[in-house]
């Protein structure tokens, strides 16, 4: 598929015109147009006390917002693009996943969630709601400053992890449609240690060559449409595995599938998907399961 619009979502403190930028490489992968998203949470234009609702407040943030976008869009009509904005009142996560259905878009870029964890708990986290209920992948875009390559794409070099579940192969072919963006691609699957059954040394290996075998499958599908690629297969705890392969393999970007766990099932234990996207200081791109799901 083509990547063709993209929804991106910013405070402006959190996610600037520079992250932007440097990903209009999807250009070459077919993205002409992309929908600013600003959202104005109620408790930014609530007066003190739960006393009322300061219209002023809500106006101000409208036009502040407004004179940003306006400053983007030019810099992107420039280039050829076709840009749109919503600047809505509301949740976070409700209005991404109305913007999202209503444009129809291909990608979701949103910043690193700032809640903290007893939030995080009842509320969910704002990026695995979104994943769980929007079909198109979203990016979740660390600030450049803490990227350990900053100075890449973010296309540029993924690591895919991959544990043969549908999402994880949905990443890779839709990986497989951004061409010459990418420069490598290194596949990683981890090892839970619990899974080196066998009391030799021959037995642990085994496990090691069937994992990379698999691998080595997925290598060969990005092979054939020109895209160099590596597997390695690591053992631990996955999210903190996959943190050192991306640096290890001097990764841009970190792509996963998310699981279809029920959602408090996700918020009381969690997952490798939201671990990545709150704790990695890599940019995580986050696919969903077949379909948005409810719950």
């Amino acid at each position: 598929m083509k990547i063709e619009k993209l929804l991106f979502v910013t405070k402006f403190d959190q996610l600037c015109f520079n992250a932007l930028q440097s990903l209009l490489t999807l250009r070459q992968a077919g993205l002409r147009h992309v929908v600013f998203v600003y959202v104005i949470e109620r408790d930014q234009v609530a007066m003190h006390r739960g006393a009322g609702y300061r219209k002023s407040q809500e106006t101000r943030l409208r036009e502040k917002a407004n004179i940003r976008f306006i400053d983007w869009a030019e810099a992107l009509f420039e280039q050829g693009m076709e840009v749109g904005v919503y600047i809505v009142v509301g949740g976070v996560v409700s209005q991404v996943i109305k913007a999202a259905a209503r444009e129809a878009a291909d990608l979701i870029v949103i910043g690193r969630s700032q809640k903290g964890a007893l939030a995080n708990l009842y509320a969910g986290s704002d990026v695995t709601e979104i994943i769980r209920r929007v079909a198109a992948p979203t990016l979740v875009y660390k600030h450049l400053a803490d990227q350990p390559n900053a100075d890449a794409k973010p296309f540029a070099r993924p690591l895919v992890a991959t544990d043969g579940s549908p999402a994880s192969l949905r990443a890779v072919d839709y990986l497989k449609t951004l061409g010459s963006i990418i420069e490598q691609v290194n596949v990683v699957s981890v090892v839970d240690e619990n899974d080196l059954t066998g009391g030799s040394a021959m037995a642990i290996q085994k496990t090691r060559k069937d994992a990379r075998r698999k691998l080595e499958d997925i290598c060969d599908r990005f092979e054939d449409v020109g895209i160099s690629a590596r597997a390695h297969v690591y053992v631990g705890q996955p999210a903190e595995e996959l943190s050192r392969a991306a640096l290890e393999c001097r990764s841009t970007m970190i792509v996963a599938g998310s699981s279809a766990k029920n959602a408090w099932v996700e918020r009381w234990i969690g997952s490798v998907p939201r671990t990545l996207a709150e704790k990695s200081d890599f940019p995580t791109l986050l696919f969903p399961p077949e379909g948005p799901l409810t719950g």
